[in-house]
C-alpha cells in the first residue's frame, strides 16, 4: 500500500477525534425520570401506598389522569379558602392538600413501578403540579388579604421548580432541595389550615394563614436562591449539587 492509498483512512481518523464523543453527549442529555431525577418521597416506601399503586396499575386509570385529579383536589381547597373560610372549611382545605398530594405520590409509582410511562408523562408530571401550587398559594393570599402575596408567592414556587428543571437541563441532578420545596409548602399549608381552623373558632382571627403566606413566599424565594447556588457549584467545581 503507497502513500496515496493511507490518505483517505488518516483523514477517517481524524474526523473521529474531531466528532464529539457520545459519552459527553450522554452526560449532556437530561437525566430520565427513573434515576436521581425523581422526587425522593419516603411514602413511596409504605404498604398502602404500594398497594394503592399496585391496584391503579391494573385499572385503566393512566398516570396521567392521576395528575389531573391533583389540580382538582387543589382547586377544591382553593374554593374552600376562598368562599368557605370557617373553621370546617379549613380542615376540608387541608384534606383537600393531602389529596392532592397523595395524587402526586400515586402518579409517579403507577408510572415507574406500575410499568405505565407515556411520552407526555413528562409533562403531566410537572404542569399539573404548577397549577395546583397556584390555585393553592393565590388562595391562600386572597384569603388572607393579602393578594399581592398570594400571587407573588405562587410565582415564587413556580420558579423553583424552573431553576430544578434548569439544572437537569444542564445535565445535573435535578435538585429537589429545599427549604421550601413543594411537600415543605403543602406541609406549611396544611398545619396552617388546622391551626387556623382553632384559631378562627376561638379567636376570630387568622394569624395562622398569614404566617403560613409569609412562609411560603419568604421560603420559595430562598429555595431559588440555594437551588441556583447549587447549579453554580456543580458548574464551577464539579461538586454535587443536591
Amino acid at each position: 500500500m503507497n502513500d496515496a492509498d493511507e490518505l483517505p483512512q488518516a483523514n477517517k481518523d481524524a474526523d473521529e477525534n474531531r466528532r464529539p464523543r457520545d459519552d459527553a453527549d450522554e452526560n449532556r442529555r437530561p437525566k430520565d425520570e427513573t434515576d436521581e431525577n425523581r422526587r425522593p418521597i419516603a411514602a413511596r416506601s409504605a404498604g398502602w401506598a404500594q398497594r394503592s399503586a399496585a391496584w391503579l396499575a391494573r385499572t385503566d386509570v393512566t398516570p396521567n389522569q392521576i395528575s389531573v385529579v391533583s389540580i382538582l383536589f387543589a382547586a377544591v381547597g382553593a374554593a374552600l379558602l376562598l368562599w368557605w373560610p370557617t373553621p370546617a372549611g379549613l380542615v376540608g382545605c387541608a384534606l383537600a392538600i393531602q389529596g392532592r398530594l397523595i395524587c402526586n405520590l400515586l402518579d409517579g409509582m403507577v408510572a415507574v413501578e406500575g410499568g405505565k410511562k407515556s411520552a407526555l408523562g413528562a409533562l403531566y408530571n410537572e404542569f399539573p403540579d404548577r397549577v395546583a401550587d397556584s390555585l393553592l398559594i393565590v388562595a391562600l393570599g386572597y384569603a388572607v388579604g393579602w393578594p399581592a402575596l398570594g400571587w407573588f408567592g405562587a410565582l415564587a414556587a413556580a420558579l423553583t421548580a424552573y431553576v430544578r428543571v434548569f439544572g437537569g437541563a444542564l445535565g445535573q441532578a435535578q435538585s429537589f432541595r429545599g427549604p421550601m420545596a413543594k411537600q415543605h409548602r403543602m406541609a406549611v399549608m396544611t398545619v396552617a389550615c388546622l391551626i387556623g381552623a382553632g384559631e378562627l373558632a376561638w379567636a376570630g382571627s387568622q394569624w395562622a394563614l398569614q404566617v403560613a403566606c409569609i412562609v411560603i413566599a419568604a421560603g420559595s424565594m430562598l429555595t431559588c436562591i440555594t437551588r441556583t447556588q447549587g447549579i453554580a457549584r456543580q458548574l464551577t467545581t464539579g461538586a454535587p449539587s443536591c
